[in-house]
Formats: structure tokens, sequence, C-alpha cells
């Protein structure tokens, strides 16, 4: 697929799909459904941080309401102590009881205890003017949160309605073509990644024996797990169980495997330890296109498990079925284990289309959001 990714013309300037060359339309195909998975990984880190917001927002909320219950009671024992001071008033200073008291030791030891009273009074006071700012804080506090999460929410239908729209733009394109068009699309789509593979391993960016590399223990398990999901459909912003976007995939594989990772594939790029393609091994993460928009996992010999597209499904594909970026690894420090058994592919888990299409199901037919 990467080897024919051109830029596309600007929409006025194509012609309809039947006047186009299977090369012109393959290029417009690649185009959108790049466009289409970029707007995803920005839903999907969207989608991210507006489930951290909503967290932030219900500690918030309730850390508020334990202080507002704490302010009741300050202010239930500020008045029973003012109520107290009223009702016992004598209008006569300490000094001057201490004077006419008949046991002046007797008083001295009462105004002990009035001084500890006073003192908790004074204390229950501080409490009660610290326990008013920190409510304020909390509800200031509480009020941004909600704007924040209302700001993220209406960017993400946003951002929701955006990929919705492109989607559609790709299932128009493909329902105005012909079977045969169809037929051809899937021929240079083919042609075209076996050179993409074919130059990528003659180049030996993957080293002299990728196929003898063991994983580590949680990346077999991550590897694995990812095996397991061949056959399930994309759906853009899925994490399973019953399908996955690309990140989708990889992220609850490795937290499967007992390692959480970020969600998104920017992320993944950007914070996990990054590796040269010469030190790939199974489970390992490959990251694809100048922006990270797209991830696939590592399965060995030069092939990666990845959920290509809206419209296909989790399968095997060969490395270079996308422009390659870089690779990163989720357990750097772990070691790779011994006797290490490949896993057993089921029928079929190289069949189907990397770029997301077939004759008779098109993208977005598996989207449900």
């Amino acid at each position: 697929m990467g080897a024919l990714c051109t830029t596309a013309l600007p929409a006025h300037a194509v012609p309809g799909p039947q006047d186009r060359s299977v090369s012109a339309l393959l290029t417009e195909l690649q185009e959108r459904y790049r466009a289409a998975e970029e707007a995803t990984e920005t839903y999907n880190a969207t989608e991210e941080q507006l489930e951290k917001q909503r967290a932030k927002a219900a500690e918030l909320n309730r850390k508020l309401n334990r202080a507002r219950a704490s302010l009741r009671d300050s202010r239930g024992d500020a008045g029973r102590f003012a109520r107290q001071q009223y009702q016992g008033a004598t209008g006569l200073s300490p000094y001057v009881r201490l004077l006419l008291a008949r046991d002046p030791q007797r008083a001295l030891d009462q105004g002990h205890v009035l001084h500890r009273v006073a003192a908790g009074r004074a204390a229950t006071i501080q409490r009660l003017s610290g326990g008013e700012k920190r409510a304020q804080e909390l509800a200031d506090a509480a009020r941004r949160a909600l704007a924040a999460r209302s700001a993220l929410a209406a960017r993400q239908k946003k951002q929701r309605d955006e990929v919705s729209g492109q989607l559609k733009e790709v299932h128009e394109l493909l329902a105005a073509l012909t079977p045969e068009q169809l037929a051809a699309l899937r021929a240079a789509e083919d042609a075209g990644t076996a050179r993409a593979q074919e130059e990528f391993v003659a180049s030996g960016a993957l080293g002299g024996s990728p196929a003898t590399r063991a994983p580590s223990r949680r990346g077999e398990k991550a590897l694995d797990f990812a095996v397991r999901q061949i056959g399930l459909p994309y759906e853009w912003g899925a994490e399973g169980p019953d399908a996955y976007d690309c990140s989708g995939l990889t992220y609850e594989a490795w937290r499967h495997a007992g390692r959480a990772i970020p969600r998104t594939s920017q992320e993944q790029w950007a914070k996990l330890r990054r590796i040269p393609l010469s030190q790939l091994r199974p489970g390992d993460l490959v990251v694809y296109f100048p922006q990270a928009t797209h991830v696939a996992m590592y399965l060995g010999d030069g092939m990666v498990v990845q959920a290509p597209r809206p419209g296909a499904r989790v399968k095997v594909s060969p490395i270079a079925a996308n422009p390659v970026l870089g690779a990163v690894r989720p357990d750097p420090g772990s070691r790779p284990m011994r006797g290490y058994t490949p896993p057993k592919l089921p029928e079929g888990a190289t069949s189907g289309s990397d770029l997301g299409y077939s004759g008779d199901q098109a993208p977005g037919a598996t989207d449900s959001r």
C-alpha cells in the first residue's frame, strides 16, 4: 500500500470513478483512509482525555461533599458555642469574678477549664473559616472540571462526525465502482504491497535473521492475544472484545499481558521505548506514517498482526503494507524467553485486503458509532 501512496487531487479536480485509472483510484482510497485513521486516533486521544476528566470531576465532587459535611459540623459547633456564650454572659470580667469569688483557688481552676474551652472555641472558628475556604476552592475546581469535561465531549462529537463523514465518502466512492474495478484495485494493492515488502526486506532494515528472535514472556502473551483476535472486524474507536481499531488491538493485547500502554498510536510512539527495526522481536509494535497514525504488532519473519482499516478484519500482513515510521517496545527491560514457539495462525490469517474493502463489504459497514 505504501509504495503507491501519493498526494490525491483536490475533490473538485478529480474525475468520476469510472473515468479514473486504477492507480489514481487506489491513491485516493489510500489518502482517504489515512485521513480517516488520523481522525480516528485523534478521537481516541480525546476519549482518553475525557475518561481522565470524568474521573477527576468525580473525585473533586467526592472531596467537595466531604468538605461540605465537615463544614456543616463546624457551623453546628460554632452556633452551639455562640448560644452558650450568650446564655452565660454576666457582664463581669474574669478578673472581677476572681476577686469576688469565695474560693479563689476554685475560681482559678475553673479559669483553666474556661481557657481550654475558649481555646476549643477558637479552634472551631478556625476550622470553620478554613473549611469555608476549602469548600469554596473545591466548588470552583469542580465547576472548572465540569466545564473542561463539557468542552471535551463537544470536541469528541465533532471528531466523531468528522470520521463518519470521511468514511461515508469512502463508502460512496467504492459503491460507484464496478466489480471489475474493485478486482483491479485489489490486484494493484497486492502488487504494490509485494514490491514494498521485497524492497524493505532487501534493504536489510530487519537485520540478519528476524525469524529466529524470541519475544519476552509478556510479549508472547500480547502476541497470543492479538493472534486470537484474527478475523474480528475493524471498528474505529473500539478496543474489543468484538471489534478493534489499530491501536485498540495493541493496547488491549498488552493490557492482557499485564502491561499498561497508551491508548493511541501517537502516544504509543511518543511514550514507549523506541528500538531499531533490526532488533524487532515478536510483540513489539510497528508504527506507520509520519504522524504515527497507524500501529501493528510484530509477528516475526517480516510480518505483523494488525487491524487494517474500516471494512477489513484483524489479519496478518507484510510489515511494509504501510510506510514504516519505526518501532517501539512496551517492555524494554524484559529478556527474550527461551524455547519460544511461534503461535499457530488460523486459516485465512493473511487473506483479505489491507486497504479495507472487499467486493461486497464497504468501509464503515461494521461501524456502530
